[in-house]
């Protein structure tokens, strides 16, 4: 008789990898994946076959790209548009991440370094949800910013769900391309929400200052 495994709860999750490498990854027993969890302002790349990547977005917008003969994927987390001479500016490549264009070239460049090419590139693009009370309308800001960014780059986007005043949680798998998206409306999910407001509203007055906190 087949003996059937033992699984264990979401609450027995494993760390993978050591904790200094900036990089939130667990090894999920009950999907028997490695779970990478994206902040703000993150971007990681993969060609490993058995990892799911996971962010949570409300202003913010996450490009998820991969190229299926490579065999490699990845996603960004996009804090702000912005290009990446003001980025770089700070010499810190945790603070550039939070802007656009960085956040795009570090996407794009770590996939070429996977064996990735621009032609086989597939690009899928959510968030940029107007849920800050701002008339700065930063998610649309954002949205517009991807959209001529991939259109200078000749990148295609073959899924997305943009704008509305919702937050979203997406769930990436980059090895298939599958993703999952849940459109978020419980009040605790909101509080994830008002600290990116906080956040965002801190780096646009930091961003043309000499100095910058970053935590």
């Amino acid at each position: 008789m087949r003996k059937v495994p033992i699984r264990r709860t979401d609450t027995e999750n494993v760390q993978v990898g050591g904790f200094d490498d900036g990089i939130r990854r667990y090894y999920d027993q009950n999907m028997e994946m490695t779970i990478v969890k994206l902040m703000t302002g993150d971007c990681y790349v993969t060609a490993e076959p058995r990892e799911m990547l996971v962010t949570i977005l409300g202003s913010c917008i996450s490009v998820c790209a991969r190229d299926s003969i490579a065999k490699c994927g990845g996603m960004n987390h996009i804090l702000l548009p912005g290009d990446t001479k003001s980025a770089l500016a700070h010499k810190d490549t945790a603070y550039a991440n939070r802007f656009g264009a960085f956040a795009m070239e570090e996407l794009l460049n770590g996939l070429y370094k996977l064996g990735a090419k621009k032609e086989r590139i597939e690009v899928k693009v959510f968030g940029g949800g107007n849920v800050i009370k701002s008339s700065a309308l930063i998610g649309t800001k954002n949205i517009e910013f991807v959209h001529q960014y991939l259109k200078a780059e000749g990148l295609k986007i073959v899924a997305q769900d943009v704008g509305g005043n919702h937050p979203r949680r997406i769930h990436y798998f980059p090895d298939s391309g599958k993703l999952m998206m849940r459109i978020l409306k419980r009040k605790d999910d909101f509080k994830i929400i008002d600290e990116e407001s906080r956040y965002t509203q801190k780096i646009i007055k930091q961003k043309d200052g000499a100095d910058v906190e970053l935590f």
